[in-house]
């Protein structure tokens, strides 16, 4: 039998998920459905139903977020249950990605936006009444984490970036994320911040392609978590777009 918090264990989780994963005939149907209900019934009967708890026909853009922000959270302490403890603190880290957009937003010095206090976890990090010291501790690290960027006008991304290097095991066990995954990630922000021209969504795609390949290359190994979590993200940013444009624009269609 393999024992709940190891590779092994956290291998075959992985695959059994990604084996399961919609194909793109699912994701034709649901880009070329106008309704929203109609949306969420198709996502419903495939392996997009583990996002769509709480969402709802009648659930607003921010409800959508919310609820996918928090399923984000779900999965990302998922995966830190299958893998050995000393994979925890890096994968749970992670979660607070789902969060950046808003802390960015903090951290230039702009008024919080009311939906804020809705979600739980950003309602505990705007909670001024304890002197900054409460919440748990991923709350406490992205607090610190938004004091540094108020501190020195830093992008985000670079400061968590560090923050997961600073969590990661021993060199030695880090080696696929240092020879393959980062610089893949790495190459694609890059490439994603270019010009306006550029066409997201193809990008997006060749990103999932490559990670595809990386996870079928990677045998039992720590970075195998952190490829399927990438895989994940692209999955829940799709379905958020087919989900959260619906809500906006109830009558306005779906673009051809």
């Amino acid at each position: 039998m393999i024992a709940v918090g190891s590779l092994e264990y956290a291998h075959a989780r992985i695959w059994a998920r990604h084996g399961r994963r919609p194909g793109e005939a699912l994701w034709r149907r649901i880009e070329t459905t106008r309704d929203l209900a109609a949306v969420l019934e198709l996502a419903r009967g495939s392996a997009l139903a583990c996002w769509l708890e709480g969402i709802g026909p009648a659930t607003g853009a921010h409800g959508i977020e919310q609820a996918l922000r928090r399923h984000w959270r779900e999965r990302v302490g998922e995966v830190a249950t299958w893998m050995p403890p000393a994979w925890a603190a890096a994968i749970e880290w992670c979660a607070v990605l789902a969060d950046l957009p808003a802390l960015q937003h903090l951290a230039r010095g702009d008024t919080p936006w009311p939906w804020m206090a809705a979600d739980p976890r950003l309602r505990v990090l705007l909670d001024a009444g304890d002197g900054g010291k409460g919440g748990p501790p991923e709350v406490r690290a992205m607090r610190s984490l938004l004091d540094t960027a108020r501190a020195g006008r830093n992008d985000l991304l670079p400061l968590w970036r560090a923050e997961w290097r600073r969590r990661l095991p021993l060199a030695e066990a880090s080696q696929g994320i240092d020879a393959h995954l980062e610089p893949l990630l790495v190459q694609h922000a890059s490439t994603f911040a270019a010009p306006r021209a550029v066409d997201g969504w193809a990008l997006r795609r060749q990103l999932h392609s490559r990670l595809v390949l990386l996870l079928r290359r990677t045998l039992v190994e720590p970075v195998t978590a952190f490829v399927y979590l990438a895989l994940s993200a692209l999955e829940c940013e799709r379905l958020r777009g087919e989900l959260v444009r619906r809500a906006a624009f109830p009558r306005g269609g779906v673009a051809p």
